[in-house]
């Protein structure tokens, strides 16, 4: 008998198996979005498929991509507009899906390669607000003997304006960015003459580097992992 229960009898039946499932997947549920960036993670697959398998194949490694965005709740810093890790996330995002449409990804597959990205620079002209839409237009500016170099801007669709901007260098390794292109278009292909601000970019970032290696103790030949 329960105390001041009214004769009710506690029946001592534990919860039922379904229930106990339940509350160990929402934990798990909880502790993986508490622990690593689990939307992330799902968001990356479900993009590259989306790219391969809804999207139209990219004949032109240098035709620009479009990749749709929104402004969410968990975007937001304290100021209430996307705050700047947002946006080098969100351009992994198109960046990932440029690769699989124009058939990089396929062609690294192939070859035994794979891509890192080296180095990135943003600007921030105008803050994107919650739930304002934008585009990702991810371009091939070219590429050297190591790397390609990416151009990516951030697109408010209401008026054209360009809210950021980003430049990437993506290293490529286990094989070149001339023998990739060489792969898709089955033939030797010269990259276009790169931008005069991406050429000082280029020379910024290998300045740097050499001032590192030199902190470090390293051979000005050594070159960066």
């Amino acid at each position: 008998m329960l105390p001041g229960g009214g004769g009710r009898r506690y029946s001592g039946v534990p919860p039922s198996f379904a229930a106990v499932m339940l509350l160990l997947l929402l934990g798990a549920g909880a502790a993986l979005f508490c622990l690593l960036d689990a939307w992330f993670l799902l968001r990356l697959p479900l993009a590259l498929l989306h790219a391969l398998w809804l999207q139209p194949r990219l004949r032109d490694v240098l035709q620009e991509q479009s990749w749709p965005g929104l402004v969410l709740p968990s975007d937001l810093d304290w100021l209430l507009h996307m705050n700047n890790a947002r946006y080098l996330r969100e351009a992994d995002l198109a960046r990932s899906a440029y690769l699989a449409r124009c058939g990089i990804l396929d062609a690294l597959r192939a070859l035994g390669g794979s891509v890192v990205l080296a180095a990135s620079c943003a600007r921030h002209r105008r803050s994107l607000r919650l739930f304002e839409r934008f585009a990702v237009r991810t371009r091939l500016l070219g590429w050297d003997g190591r790397a390609f170099y990416l151009e990516q801007r951030f697109v408010s669709p209401r008026h054209g304006f360009v809210c950021a901007l980003l430049l990437c260098r993506l290293h490529v390794v286990g094989s070149s960015p001339g023998r990739l292109v060489q792969h898709l278009y089955q033939r030797q292909v010269n990259s276009p003459e790169l931008p005069e601000e991406v050429q000082h970019w280029i020379s910024y970032n290998e300045a740097s580097s050499q001032k590192l290696r030199a902190e470090s103790g390293l051979g000005i030949n050594t070159k960066d992992e």
